[in-house]
């Protein structure tokens, strides 16, 4: 790496910290309709949630970074579910302010160095964690969580990569929200508990809200 890079990959890390701090729970979001994406995400935001994954898991995806960008620009908005770089370019393209990855490539890690928005890489083992740490990247999303050790997992990588910090994503509920958050090497969670499905399609927007708020709360 170059000089240039590694100070721009110094940059990245204290862009994700200051987003996980605002953050604190990143929910991520699936969007099944284009209506739904100004009322879902005021929900969110009245509800203490301003800072937003947008998964490319469906076709509104790109769509809903671009108008949440024009038209909600108080919130912070990032991509998630971006598999390779044609994805990357089309996301830092539509406005996104970050991005997050469900794994990591080596491709995937070289081209994060040179984007210009901060690229959160998922990791689910030490191996995957050096390769990013070869590159600079010090923080990750452990995804699925659960599934790859959960909090026992956290721990463990606290040992070597004492100067790593991780976004938990995958079975993180309001059940274990503050065991992960407790754990030092935790900077934020990602979850979709406050995104239930028949909410969502019933246009209950309020059952949004109030649990977003609630989940804030139990943070205290």
């Amino acid at each position: 790496m170059t000089p240039e890079q590694q100070q721009r990959m110094l940059d990245k890390v204290k862009q994700i910290d200051e987003l996980a701090a605002r953050a604190r729970i990143l929910p991520v979001i699936v969007i099944n309709a284009e209506s739904e994406i100004l009322p879902l995400a005021d929900a969110l935001a009245a509800g203490g949630l301003t800072a937003l994954e947008v998964t490319l898991r469906s076709q509104y995806g790109l769509k809903a970074i671009k108008l949440l960008r024009d038209h909600r620009p108080e919130l912070l908005v990032g991509a998630g579910t971006v598999l390779d770089r044609a994805m990357l370019g089309a996301v830092v393209e539509a406005g996104a302010q970050f991005v997050v990855t469900p794994g990591c490539t080596q491709d995937m890690l070289e081209a994060g160095v040179d984007c210009p928005v901060p690229l959160l890489p998922g990791i689910s083992s030490a191996s995957e964690i050096m390769m990013g740490y070869a590159l600079g990247y010090r923080r990750f999303k452990l995804f699925p969580a659960e599934v790859s050790g959960g909090v026992a997992a956290i721990k463990a990588f606290g040992g070597p990569f004492g100067d790593v910090r991780f976004c938990p994503t995958g079975g993180v509920n309001t059940s274990n929200l503050n065991t992960y958050m407790a754990q030092p090497n935790v900077m934020c969670v990602g979850g979709t508990w406050m995104l239930d499905k028949a909410w969502i399609a019933a246009g209950q927007w309020d059952l949004v809200e109030q649990s977003s708020r609630e989940a804030i709360a139990l943070l205290g």
